[in-house]
């Protein structure tokens, strides 16, 4: 079991500087990932927000161990070979230590209709897959070129090619058992993280890991991501809650927050005290 911290890209964490030393911190502090949320406003209210992805590029510089990412960036709303670039110069910037984390996007008002994309959920799920195949075409450094419904690329190149190989770790989200297609699609890449996981039970963990399994192709790794508070009490307790869900099949257990007013001070001294030991 790998542990990781989760926060906003808006509210209290819109200092960058401050962002990338709560990041060194949280890897001093033993924890295994660090990752961002990717919005582009804070629901209608005039808070700060910041761009993730130039965030996650002063965290790596801060950072020499600890694993980071959006968690999630809305593909269907960025050009994916945008994306392609910057994710490519993020892996080796940290030395390999990128994961990049896919949705389709919430709320589809503020993030799509707001700035003039179709908000639909089909097209944008569309959007998703299609873009997920061009990053990984572009990832190869091999000539690729696509012609699907909603994107066209002419034969090119993009060098060089990602630090991790096969490729960068793709992890996708979705609201377990609300929608199914998200976990038909996790299927194909390396990872899944559901949406309200704090909700759920180990067997319904099991449950959802059963349905992926049933449309893997392969026995690659794949990791299985708890968004969810930590359990208390003491050692003992803790380890026997935490295990329960490693038995069910879980390789990440993340903790977030939100972006209301002191959320980053709480973060902070709760990182500061580390990972559980187990």
């Amino acid at each position: 079991m790998r542990f990781g911290v989760h926060v906003p890209n808006f509210g209290d964490f819109h200092d960058l500087r401050a962002i990338a030393e709560l990041a060194h911190e949280a890897e001093e502090a033993g924890w295994d990932g660090f990752f961002l949320w990717d919005h582009i406003l804070y629901a209608k209210t005039k808070r700060p927000v910041i761009d993730p992805w130039i965030a996650l590029a002063a965290i790596a510089m801060r950072t020499e161990r600890i694993r980071i990412g959006p968690l999630v960036t809305a593909l269907p709303r960025r050009r994916p070979w945008k994306v392609a670039r910057e994710t490519v110069s993020l892996d080796h910037l940290t030395g390999g230590r990128l994961i990049l984390g896919v949705g389709i996007g919430f709320p589809p008002d503020n993030e799509y209709a707001r700035f003039g994309e179709d908000p639909d959920p089909k097209i944008r799920a569309a959007k998703l897959d299609e873009g997920l195949d061009i990053l990984v075409g572009l990832w190869s450094g091999k000539p690729f070129s696509y012609d699907g419904q909603h994107y066209q690329i002419e034969k090119t190149v993009f060098w060089p090619p990602p630090i991790q190989q096969p490729r960068i770790p793709i992890w996708v989200a979705g609201t377990w058992p609300k929608a199914l297609a998200p976990f038909r699609r996790s299927a194909r890449w390396d990872g899944v993280c559901a949406e309200g996981t704090g909700k759920m039970t180990p067997t319904d963990q099991r449950a959802m890991l059963d349905y992926i399994q049933q449309h893997r192709a392969g026995s690659d790794p794949f990791d299985v991501v708890r968004a969810a508070s930590l359990p208390t009490g003491d050692p003992v307790t803790v380890r026997n809650a935490i295990t329960q869900w490693a038995d069910a099949g879980v390789t990440w257990w993340i903790i977030g927050t939100s972006g209301r007013a002191g959320a980053y001070a709480d973060m902070r001294a709760r990182i500061l005290q580390g990972p559980p030991s187990i």
